[in-house]
């Protein structure tokens, strides 16, 4: 009788959780729980569902607690958060003993701190609004995620789960782009459209086209919203996946990993991001140059399809007209360029922090991420962050130099050295790494300089010498 009653009333409460919410959030609302159990276990499941959210839903967010918080919160938010909590805990109960600060971990840390410097001073001429101060929190935290990776990530396991959760969300992301660009516009309209309860925006204006001209191809966005940002996160996760391709041991099946490739190879194509593409050409350059010989034939292939197919010459002609500073978007970034000298000019050392600037005859914002860091942080801020990029690829050298030896470790490695590269390359021309709009490509960012550093510890033989515990 005991058990019956139980199950009635357990049957009573789901019916009541679901005739209340309707069966759409009650199935949301059920398996948020199950995802908050989990991270609650495990940073490890923290990491996979960061990886999902930002490769997914980078934008997704909670509008039905913002008259109650004062601001939306984020699926990004939330993941973050209770990531740092589970780990934070675990470090307050003992459970983790050691704080393994890495090699990356001092220049990163200074990073950190002068962002938060460069903040506090911008303030003095421009008040921060609450958004801007909670965009700014996702930045430093976003930064601070290395930390948590390079403590949590300690076996090769891992590091194999992650880089393999990388591969397949990016892959899902590339199919959805591609998805909704071959389907007819109003369809992908509607469908982009109903993610609006997520506060994702909707109408007409979602689709995206070269120079903003629906005359002029449509550029694939997916659930990136920007198709600059789409193409840098195809650059993130196609240079993590080609090393796959030629690996003599990869993480998956060599048919699904071409698969993959291929899907997000043509969402980059889609984009028509000039920058993301040519950040893409550098990662197989220097994949070719460093291991994988063949790289070169099958580059050289892709070249002269682009350059000989009746459907690219589009596209060929939209790169070249960039080449040359002819097209609309490419004389705005020049623009930009100018007006950014003259901001750095300045207020070189500090930068203007992240508010705003003191003048009104001067913005801040412009589509180079270097530029973008010595406007908001000045050339110090810019050092900082170039001392840790360069410290992060002498180290790869050395490793590489060495031998890493176990087959497996050495496609991830260079992967995730190659992709962070073409993002850095391709940094010349966007701002997606830094930009306050995007906190999780700068998270996407960090999570990749984390891993790598925990391969090269693995590489090298030995994790550095933790810390005794405070």
């Amino acid at each position: 009788m005991a058990l019956l009653g139980l199950c009635l009333l357990g049957a009573l409460v789901g019916g009541l959780y679901v005739g209340i919410l309707g069966a759409l959030y009650a199935l949301a609302g059920a398996a948020a729980l199950i995802a908050a159990l989990l991270m609650l276990r495990s940073t490890q499941w923290g990491l996979i569902f960061l990886v999902g959210i930002i490769c997914l839903l980078p934008f997704a967010a909670l509008p039905m607690f913002k008259s109650r918080l004062g601001f939306t919160p984020t699926f990004l938010d939330l993941v973050v958060l209770l990531i740092f909590f589970v780990w934070v805990t675990r470090l307050a109960t003992r459970r983790e003993r050691t704080f393994v600060g890495s090699p990356l971990g001092l220049p990163v840390a200074l990073f950190l701190v002068f962002a938060l410097f460069a903040f506090a001073l911008g303030m003095g001429h421009a008040r921060p609004t609450s958004t801007i101060l909670r965009r700014f929190l996702e930045l430093l935290i976003g930064i601070a995620l290395f930390f948590v990776v390079v403590n949590t990530v300690r076996r090769r396991q891992e590091l194999e789960r992650l880089a393999g959760v990388i591969m397949l969300a990016g892959a899902g992301a590339a199919f959805i782009a591609v998805f909704l660009y071959v389907i007819p516009q109003d369809w992908a309209v509607r469908l982009l459209s109903a993610l609006g309860r997520l506060d994702y925006p909707t109408g007409s204006g979602v689709l995206r086209f070269i120079e903003d001209n629906p005359d002029l191809p449509m550029r694939a966005i997916g659930t990136s919203i920007d198709p600059n940002v789409l193409g840098g996160l195809m650059v993130f996760v196609a240079g993590l996946t080609v090393p796959q391709l030629f690996a003599e041991r990869p993480l998956f099946d060599r048919r699904l990993v071409a698969l993959m490739l291929g899907a997000e190879v043509l969402c980059l194509y889609l984009t028509y991001s000039r920058s993301s593409m040519a950040g893409f050409a550098l990662v197989l350059l220097l994949l070719a140059l460093l291991r994988y010989r063949r790289l070169l034939w099958v580059g050289l292939l892709g070249a002269a399809l682009l350059l000989l197919l009746p459907q690219t010459q589009t596209y060929i002609a939209h790169f070249i007209e960039g080449l040359r500073g002819q097209d609309l978007a490419t004389r705005m970034r020049f623009g930009e360029y100018k007006d950014a000298f003259i901001l750095i000019g300045r207020h070189p050392w500090l930068g203007v922090g992240f508010s705003g600037t003191p003048e009104i005859d001067v913005y801040l914002g412009v589509s180079n991420v270097y530029l973008l860091i010595a406007e908001e942080m000045g050339l110090i801020g810019l050092s900082l962050f170039l001392l840790t990029v360069a410290l992060l690829f002498v180290r790869f050298y050395r490793c590489w130099r060495r031998g890493v030896g176990e087959v497996r470790l050495e496609a991830i490695l260079l992967g995730l050295s190659g992709a962070l590269a073409g993002v850095l390359a391709a940094g010349v021309l966007d701002h997606y790494l830094f930009n306050l709009n995007y906190p999780h490509m700068a998270a996407l960012f960090w999570l990749y300089v984390g891993l790598a550093a925990v391969g090269m510890g693995m590489a090298e033989g030995a994790r550095d010498t933790p810390a005794p515990p405070a």
